[in-house]
């Protein structure tokens, strides 16, 4: 069996200019978030290591303090980062203090992995001598020689002893990645000294800007509370006024629309017989929400309006080809006023729950044109006839069954996905959920079973209908009698169920993590039970095989514990293009 899988890694001329000041700060983000929440270690003294605003400012472009120990809590995250340095830094600086009441002892040594391209680290402070009681902010000289372009690999290691402690000895690893650059020499007379008065400022800065999200927060409350007391009250008089009207309007032959409180009926669906070839049918409402959310709340009016736009002539579908196939749910190929299209639909022993889910996950990206979103073209719901959703087809393929595809291809190489290759299609999917968003849309199952892939590699990202019966091991129920994509979901939406746009930008995470390993199944190793905890104690998928440094550290950035500190697509968009440029920039 052949493996299609083409190294992702490509080998380019200049390296040198991928620490662009973007990307360093969406890493030293990722780095800043997770300092947070994925503590995995802690030694048995009081001491600090870590970066003073003024070093983080000058090394990665932000105001923050990076800690990397807080009060005897190792941040190991921070620790296995490996930070870039531009060629145009040439000194260090971390600031340490003992919070034992007397020094530490410590010992340091450095290592260098290419000395022809940068000479011998200097240090301001001795190699042995003792962590001080006080802040205090020492300097490491990187000196390049001048002689070759080069990243050189630094690493830093401290060993702290701790008197009393079990562990006796703390290490610390500080790992760094210099620029050198030919005739270029490193200027090591630069020492930053940092403000007494830094970090008060800042403390009362931080302070202003708490109080005014506060006064916000309680702004935004009250209008909210107004705005949806108000929105229910002219929903009940709307529901009153469709009650009195509603026998006028079945007489008519016009639909009648449910509101989405009604409970669901027994004879869910009527309308004209296939034969007749008529337009008109009536939609009951479901009793589940959509798995797309609305950011905002919207009447009923524009569920009604949407089912009416819908429907379609019945008569005008002709079915070709199984294209995917479930236990209850198939897509065929076929066509629709000439035109070829996808088809979803359920078979005949299709669950009344089933044939609900099937539409309302269908509708709910109706009338989104991007082209990066493939939406739903109309719906046909006839009487004692499975439901039918058309979708526009232009040589599409399931995204997961064609990265399946590519690893999988015992008659010769499918396709063989270049690293460009795969930053074009993340880049393609994160312009279609950008746009979902843009429309107030939450899609709550990003992943590469709910996108299409043509031959060209054009993406676009579909709805979720019939996923769970087309793609079953991807999803599981945890006792709560709910099929969910588990491994896919953010820890917000395992613990609480909460579902947002930075919920999403977790998910994009799981999919970028898919397209690098052709659709491998995330955390196999890992019970769906127990994924809530193995998040929650700061554990994440691994780097993939042959996964470049840059687009790994974009997948980490996703999986931030509080959804506050993730991107946005549109943050993403800048760093996935920026990698994008420099990858096409040397091929």
């Amino acid at each position: 069996m052949a493996n299609c899988q083409e190294e992702l890694t490509t080998e380019t001329s200049d390296r040198l200019k991928y620490c662009k000041p973007r990307l360093k700060g969406i890493i030293s983000v990722l780095i800043l978030s997770l300092a947070c929440s994925c503590v995995v270690d802690i030694c048995s003294a009081n001491l600090n290591v870590y970066l003073s605003q003024s070093e983080v400012k000058r090394l990665l472009g932000l105001t923050a303090e990076l800690f990397y120990v807080r009060e005897g809590v190792i941040n190991e995250y921070a620790l296995n980062f490996i930070v870039p340095v531009p060629a145009a830094i040439p000194t260090l600086h971390f600031t340490w203090q003992s919070l034992m009441g007397q020094p530490l002892p410590y010992v340091i040594e450095v290592e260098v992995s290419d000395l022809e391209a940068l000479g011998n680290p200097a240090l301001n402070v001795s190699l042995t001598g003792y962590v001080p009681t006080v802040p205090q902010t020492f300097r490491v000289s990187l000196p390049c020689t001048g002689n070759l372009n080069a990243e050189v690999d630094v690493t830093l290691y401290i060993n702290v002893t701790i008197q009393h402690s079990p562990r006796n000895v703390t290490a610390l690893v500080f790992r760094r990645r210099k620029i050198c650059l030919k005739d270029t020499f490193a200027d090591n007379h630069v020492v930053v000294v940092d403000s007494p008065g830094e970090s008060s400022s800042g403390l009362i800065f931080y302070i202003a800007i708490g109080c005014a999200f506060a006064i916000i927060f309680v702004i935004v409350v009250m209008v909210s509370t107004y705005y949806v007391r108000n929105n229910k009250i002219r929903r009940q008089g709307e529901m009153l006024q469709e009650s009195r009207n509603g026998s006028a309007s079945s007489a008519q032959g016009h639909a009648t629309f449910l509101t989405v409180d009604t409970p669901l009926p027994n004879n869910t669906f009527s309308g004209t017989s296939a034969s007749s070839c008529k337009s008109g049918a009536s939609y009951a409402s479901f009793k589940r929400l959509p798995s797309y959310s609305l950011l905002d709340e919207r009447v009923n009016k524009d569920i009604h309006e949407r089912i009416a736009e819908l429907t379609i002539q019945r008569c005008r579908v002709r079915l070709r080809s199984v294209v995917l196939e479930g236990t209850f749910g198939r897509v065929y190929r076929g066509s629709y006023n000439e035109e070829e299209v996808l088809v979803k639909t359920v078979t005949d022993h299709a669950s009344q729950v089933q044939v609900s889910l099937l539409l309302q996950e269908g509708m709910a990206m109706y009338g989104v044109t991007h082209k990066n979103v493939l939406s739903v073209l109309g719906v046909s719901i006839e009487d004692h006839t499975a439901p039918f959703l058309i979708y526009p087809y232009q040589g599409y393929t399931n995204l997961k069954r064609f990265l399946q595809k590519c690893k999988l291809c015992p008659e010769g190489v499918a396709h063989t996905l270049t690293t460009q290759e795969v930053v074009d299609m993340a880049i393609q999917i994160a312009q279609g959920i950008q746009f979902l968003h843009k429309r107030r849309l939450v899609h709550r199952d990003i992943a590469a079973r709910n996108c299409v892939v043509d031959d060209k590699l054009r993406v676009k990202v579909t709805d979720n209908a019939l996923s769970r019966d087309l793609f079953p091991a991807d999803y599981h129920c945890l006792g709560d009698n709910e099929n969910r994509p588990i491994k896919w979901l953010a820890i917000e939406s395992l613990l609480h169920g909460t579902f947002s746009a930075a919920s999403d930008v977790w998910a994009f995470g799981v999919l970028l993590w898919e397209l690098t390993t052709l659709a491998q199944q995330p955390y196999a190793e890992v019970d769906p039970f127990e994924m809530a905890a193995y998040l929650r104690d700061g554990y994440r998928l691994v780097q993939p095989v042959n996964c470049p440094d840059e687009l790994f550290a974009v997948m980490a950035y996703c999986w931030a514990m509080s959804g506050d500190d993730r991107p946005t697509f549109t943050q993403l968009l800048v760093c996935l293009q920026e990698f994008y440029t420099q990858l096409t920039r040397y091929v």
